[in-house]
């Protein structure tokens, strides 16, 4: 059984992924980055991974209304670091596969070789609306054929001298896009509509996945593992988890407690309206959420038992290849975390093994 792989999202936007005005706020600067990146690296976990944003939700945290742009940052942690894996975002809808294919080339050399891409086809029409860059007749369903497309475009100029492509979104002629990389990058996507999982098993390495419940997650992580198969492919399966940490299981309690008591309501409700949610029921249910609602994630709060209990459980019953780890306290709790729970989940890993 392969090792189980672990990472961090970075706080590339301000607020980190805490909707809340009493939690932790991380800058969006590039120090605090560098520093988070710094520590997955010593702690030895597998990858770091950058969103891309490109406007915010307001609020009285104004959450994520100041952002870094995921490719120039991660580039430069590239250089910053030796070992994790380099995850930048980009979006389909925006960058042109030319520009995209040489961007990560570059970003692979960088690395040596540690580069991936996030590829995301654009879902919030708010941030693309504000520089004329979201087609409202496209459907999810078109868009993830956009992206296809895009794919399709960047992995052949990664590899072919000359590509010629034509598509209702956009146009290749004799594009050349040289040197190719070494290795292709890694590519991820996240996301778990049917388009979602069909784009993953055909083209991504690694899919992140959001379910409602354990059982969900099961079933997702097994049809995206299948199709990949079906493909003669293979494909990771990864999720989110907030990790809050503490000597006992009742001190971490009271930081949640304490940190939902903040929810900011108000750019809960402009989130919610930018997933597509009319104002008035966006509005209500930020009235009616509880404070557990200032975690975008799924969340686990106890002791570093607890903690390497309930990840080894969820990692091994929903059959997942890894997590993809949020910290409200990313100076504090990851060095923590690093001392005392991954050492475990890496011994227990080898025992399964």
């Amino acid at each position: 059984m392969p090792a189980k792989e672990y990472g961090i999202f970075l706080p590339i936007g301000n607020g980190g992924w805490m909707l809340s005005t009493t939690a932790p706020h991380p800058e969006a600067d590039y120090a605090w980055n560098k520093r988070a990146a710094l520590h997955a690296e010593t702690i030895g976990l597998d990858f770091i991974m950058s969103m891309a944003k490109w406007r915010g939700f307001g609020g009285s945290t104004d959450h994520w209304g100041r952002s870094l742009e995921s490719m120039t940052m991660m580039s430069a942690l590239a250089e910053a670091t030796s070992r994790v894996k380099i995850w930048a975002t980009m979006h389909a809808n925006v960058h042109n596969p030319a520009i995209a294919a040489k961007m990560f080339t570059t970003l692979q050399d960088i690395s040596g070789g540690r580069a991936g891409m996030n590829i995301v086809n654009g879902a919030y029409a708010g941030e693309f609306e504000q520089f004329g860059m979201w087609d409202p007749r496209l459907s999810n369903e078109d868009r993830y054929q956009m992206t296809e497309l895009w794919t399709e475009a960047v992995t052949r100029l990664w590899s072919e001298d000359s590509v010629t492509l034509r598509t209702p979104y956009f146009d290749l002629v004799d594009c050349e896009s040289r040197p190719h990389p070494a290795t292709r990058p890694t590519l991820i996507n996240a996301g778990r509509s049917e388009e979602a999982r069909r784009f993953q098993a055909k083209y991504a390495d690694g899919a992140f996945l959001a379910a409602d419940s354990l059982d969900e997650m099961r079933k997702l992580s097994a049809d995206v593992h299948e199709r990949a198969k079906a493909n003669g492919r293979v494909c990771k399966t990864y999720s989110m988890l907030t990790v809050v940490q503490d000597e006992t299981d009742e001190l971490a309690a009271r930081k949640v407690k304490e940190w939902g008591a903040g929810l900011d309501r108000e750019a809960l409700t402009q989130m919610r309206r930018t997933w597509g949610m009319p104002e008035d029921q966006a509005r209500a249910w930020a009235d009616g959420a509880t404070g557990e609602a200032a975690f975008q994630t799924a969340y686990v709060a106890g002791s570093a038992r607890t903690v390497t209990d309930h990840i080894e459980y969820i990692v091994r019953e929903a059959d997942l290849d890894g997590l993809m780890l949020i910290f409200p306290e990313y100076d504090k709790d990851m060095l923590l975390f690093g001392e005392t729970v991954l050492p475990a989940l890496r011994a227990r890993d080898e025992v399964a093994a």
